[in-house]
């Protein structure tokens, strides 16, 4: 099957097996790969990993960038990426997943997830000021708004860059709405 869309889901690697956070990843994989996208993620446990089971079950393409030198103590992807990349650090690592997503979805998570978001949110910043099309990217949870409140309040940041869901659902929902992949 060819892949038309692919979705970088960003998300904790902290994400315990058997919590509410692993089943709604899951659940966040198997609804974009049934929606005909492929997922790529950064690889390792947690969230990640979640995301990757969900999207392999559901029959989905599963892709992981994982950074052996950043991160020395995880030994190799988690067993459902189908396809993996290695990047040589963690700016390239993002930079990989960016440049192979045609939308982004950043579930809670911690810096590393931030950094991800924040990295979306920048590009259609970018893209904003050069009149060229945003792209689709959406972050789950209180949490990732408040971040957001707090940056444009304290650096004037444009709000409109994400689309800031309340739920993985709503989440999914518009990224698929976006890229038309049903």
């Amino acid at each position: 099957m060819s892949w038309p869309r692919t979705v970088a889901v960003f998300g904790s690697s902290q994400t315990e097996l058997d919590s509410a956070e692993w089943a709604e990843a899951v659940s966040v994989g198997a609804r974009l790969a049934s929606a005909g996208a492929a997922v790529i993620t950064g690889g390792y446990g947690g969230t990640m990993e979640a995301v990757s089971l969900g999207a392999a079950q559901a029959g989905g393409h599963v892709i992981g960038v994982t950074a052996p030198s950043l991160f020395p103590d995880r030994v190799g992807a988690n067993p459902h990426v189908h396809e993996l990349i290695e990047a040589s650090s963690l700016a390239h690592r993002i930079d990989l997943m960016m440049g192979r997503a045609d939308a982004t979805l950043s579930l809670p998570g911690s810096l590393g997830t931030a950094t991800e978001l924040l990295m979306a949110w920048n590009t259609n910043h970018i893209r904003r000021h050069h009149e060229a099309r945003l792209f689709p990217s959406a972050a789950v949870g209180a949490q990732w708004k408040m971040v957001a409140d707090a940056l444009v309040l304290l650096i004037g940041a444009e709000i409109d860059g994400i689309y800031w869901a309340n739920s993985s659902t709503e989440g999914v929902d518009w990224i698929v709405g976006q890229l038309g992949v049903l």
